[in-house]
């Protein structure tokens, strides 16, 4: 490497890390991850305060929790890094294929939200793949393909299907009306979070559904799924929990499904 190499090395590190944090921090920005961003910068704060004073304890301390903490985010914040690493696609936007998921997921997001932004109670139910048709058969069956106006309709309070839940199988909406079986256990909801909530827990530790309830007093989005449930969920996140567990597997190529083996043995 030539000294003028070395001498410019500074700057190409400073163009490096800028980008890495300005990506990092436009994905994370006005969201519920940015607390966990925040988080993280005082902790490296404290940690380099730690080595610059001469404090052992305290750094030995930060640094056991710095080891459990790695893993904790990885599990924590799942869904948000399988977004952030599938944004990082060599393909131009031009390239990516829109699929009826993708249609539905934004379709589906922006309902939710624009119901919770209006203080419009929700009860939305997606089937996994436990079986709901003991719940659905005892509802309004529909069985009508998913639109966001439709779902929209449902749940507007001039309705007779509002009060109640919704189920969402693939791209339909079974039933409306829906009863769900009340938590037993309410001890993890808040004192703002009413029958709706309850409901949505109960059924999520009965069934493997994912439960998106809209709280009309504060107009907060929650999700409830394997008997835990998630308050003040925002779009970004919300969109990532779906897509993680209802994404369907990409179709094999010729190239996956070719076996050298089996084509020796013809």
């Amino acid at each position: 490497m030539s000294p003028l190499f070395h001498g410019f090395t500074p700057f190409i590190e400073i163009i490096i890390i800028a980008v890495i944090l300005n990506y990092l921090l436009s994905f994370f920005w006005n969201t519920r991850s940015m607390d966990l961003v925040l988080g993280l910068l005082a902790f490296l704060l404290i940690f380099a305060i730690s080595s610059w004073l001469n404090l052992p304890i305290l750094h030995k301390i930060m640094f056991l929790i710095g080891n459990v903490a790695v893993i904790a985010i990885l599990i924590i914040f799942q869904p948000e890094l399988r977004v952030a690493l599938s944004k990082l696609s060599l393909k131009g936007r031009r390239f990516k294929e829109i699929t009826e998921f993708d249609k539905f997921l934004d379709q589906l997001a922006n309902s939710t939200y624009r119901m919770a932004e209006k203080r419009i109670g929700a009860l939305i139910v997606l089937q996994h793949e436990d079986s709901l048709d003991e719940f659905a058969n005892k509802a309004v069956i529909l069985n009508a393909n998913f639109s966001s106006e439709l779902l929209e309709s449902v749940f507007a309070t001039t309705t007779p299907l509002h009060d109640g839940a919704v189920i969402i199988r693939d791209l339909t909406i079974v039933a409306a009306a829906v009863i769900l079986p009340l938590a037993e256990d309410s001890s993890q909801l808040t004192r703002s979070m009413g029958t709706r909530h309850r409901a949505g827990l109960g059924a999520s530790q009965l069934t493997d559904a994912m439960i998106i309830v809209i709280s009309e007093e504060t107009g907060k989005v929650s999700i409830a799924r394997d008997g835990v449930m998630t308050p003040g969920v925002k779009i970004d996140r919300f969109k990532g929990i779906i897509r993680s567990i209802f994404t369907p597997p990409q179709k094999a190529d010729f190239k996956s499904q070719f076996n050298l083996r089996d084509w020796l043995k013809q």
